[in-house]
């Protein structure tokens, strides 16, 4: 197997890199937001705000806000939850002393046996779920830098005044 680079997190298509991103954003994302509760029943999407100012009925009927968080003070506490079970692990659910691996491969092995001719579809379930923890790693770095930035702007504007 040729090897593209001798650091794996140096590549920006790496794994690691990915995670390692998320993980700064998260963390600027909680030095920034000093005061978590200024963020209670702020609309985590601006254009919800907006929107119920202008009351606009000719818009089409689509959810505002297509997460469940209702502000940006559950989805702060969402975004930090991720980051802490990334660093640490599932520590709820490995209670009983075996490790997140342990325990993956235990219920992957009571849903089907093993057998040989499954080594191709080992390798078609690693990129398929590779190429979705890529895509979701990445849009939580980005709506931890939009959580973020969205607190400066509301801060400096004083829009907390209440």
């Amino acid at each position: 197997m040729m090897q593209i680079n001798g650091d794996p997190a140096s590549n920006k298509h790496s794994l690691l890199n990915v995670m390692h991103r998320f993980i700064a954003a998260a963390n600027n994302m909680n030095e920034t937001i000093m005061v978590p509760s200024l963020l209670r029943d702020v609309p985590l999407e601006e254009r919800a705000a907006n929107d119920d100012n202008n009351n606009n009925d000719d818009d089409d009927d689509e959810p505002l806000c297509a997460n469940k968080q209702r502000d940006m003070y559950e989805h702060y506490l969402l975004l930090k939850s991720i980051k802490n079970d990334m660093e640490w692990g599932l520590l709820k659910e490995m209670s009983s002393g075996a490790s997140f691996l342990e325990m993956a491969v235990k219920q992957e092995e009571q849903q089907k046996p093993l057998h040989p001719e499954d080594n191709a579809d080992l390798e078609h379930q690693f990129h398929y779920h590779l190429r979705g923890l890529f895509g979701v790693l990445s849009k939580l770095t980005l709506q931890a830098d939009h959580l973020t930035n969205r607190y400066k702007r509301e801060i400096g504007g004083g829009n907390f005044m209440r």
